[in-house]
């Protein structure tokens, strides 16, 4: 295998962007990340994208086709990927096995979502559908639902705290304010997350990472010819996947997601690293109990520990590992096929040292982690500044 890296990043505001089009997000990413890698569209061999369910926001199926038109880059291959709110991560997983396996050299891979098409209760009956159907959403369960029940056991387990979970918010809120594609922009504190509505106990309003439309992109080619492109290349240098249980109901435990443990041990064996030699990650907050589980389970603290390790600041700069400076799904915003490419545009601009007042200082090793559904399906990624 050919080692691969990023050479261009791209990506809309997210939010609720009533102005513009599914087409129009996706050609606006497109572009700025082909302008970051000062490539043309004639460059572009193959493009993967990520998008878990176009045909019920905006009732449009083959969306491969649709890109490749709409984006001119027809005849090329464009294949779209679904693993629910993994798919952005998994699209540029299979971007990067393209490029390293030698079939092809500039390949995309993006991903996009358009929700607020839709009213808020179609938006939740949709994403529902990445549960299992005949044994959580028929009989009502929703995400916010099956998360409370993993924060509830958490919390019986560990002791974890609805502050400690509250404290995540007002984390990611606060990199959300420092980041101009958030969808968010607002200061919150441990008190304004606590007396937030509630939506399903121990969860409030707050604890819940929003509805929005966006789109991201990247742009890999094979590392050997990265610096042809860009001065500042990032390796690729290790790729994880893994799936569950579709429901709850089928696993050995509810205070961790044994997918995110295998996927991260995937990628940091092929990395050649530890998760303490990590810097900067960009986890999957879709709840704030989902983040504390996350740097549990990718190894960053001990299980049981990560509502500790928040509250005492250690993923905030300055703490052991800066997790999810952009603002998180919970403040940047959630356009579910978007986010696992969202995610690796903050890691790179943070490698590049391009990300302004929430910069980690030194970041040489960083990491994304996209969850789709409760944890059946995990994408985890290792990038590296290439010198």
């Amino acid at each position: 295998m050919r080692k691969v890296a990023v050479i261009g990043v791209g990506m809309t505001k997210f939010g609720e962007l009533w102005h513009a089009s599914f087409r129009d997000l996706m050609i606006e990413a497109g572009v700025r990340a082909l302008e970051d890698a000062g490539i043309g569209g004639d460059d572009i061999q193959a493009a993967y994208v990520g998008n878990m369910s176009a045909g019920r926001f905006i009732q449009q199926e083959h969306v491969g086709a649709l890109i490749a038109d709409y984006s001119g880059l027809a005849p090329i291959p464009c294949t779209r990927v679904e693993a629910a709110c993994a798919s952005g991560g998994l699209a540029l997983r299979q971007a990067w096995m393209d490029v390293a396996s030698g079939l092809h050299d500039i390949v995309i891979a993006a991903g996009i979502e358009k929700m607020t098409d839709v009213l808020a209760g179609a938006a939740i009956e949709t994403l529902a559908t990445a549960a299992d159907q005949e044994w959580e959403a028929f009989v009502g369960a929703t995400f916010p639902s099956l998360y409370a029940l993993m924060a509830r056991r958490h919390m019986y387990e560990f002791g974890t705290t609805e502050e400690q979970m509250a404290a995540v918010a007002v984390k990611n809120h606060n990199f959300a304010n420092m980041n101009p594609y958030a969808q968010y922009h607002i200061q919150v504190t441990v008190e304004k997350v606590l007396k937030s509505p509630p939506v399903a106990k121990p969860l409030k309003l707050l604890d819940c990472s929003p509805i929005s439309d966006g789109a991201a992109c990247v742009v890999l080619a094979p590392a050997e010819q990265s610096r042809k492109y860009t001065d500042t290349p990032v390796l690729i240098e290790g790729s994880g996947h893994a799936t569950d249980t579709l429901g709850l109901h089928g696993r050995k435990s509810l205070v961790g997601l044994e997918a995110t443990v295998r996927a991260s041990r995937e990628a940091y064996k092929m990395a050649g690293i530890e998760p303490s030699d990590v810097h900067v990650a960009e986890v999957h907050d879709c709840f704030t109990i989902a983040e504390i589980m996350a740097i549990e389970d990718l190894g960053f603290c001990k299980k049981g520990e990560g509502g500790k390790f928040t509250e005492e600041g250690q993923t905030n700069l300055g703490g052991k590992v800066v997790v999810n400076p952009s603002g998180g799904l919970k403040g940047k915003g959630h356009p579910v096929g978007a986010t696992g490419v969202a995610q690796v545009v903050e890691i790179v601009h943070q490698l590049r040292e391009e990300a302004g007042k929430r910069q980690m200082e030194g970041a040489e090793i960083g990491l994304t982690h996209n969850v789709g559904g409760t944890g059946a399906t995990v994408v985890v990624h290792i990038f590296r500044r290439m010198t």
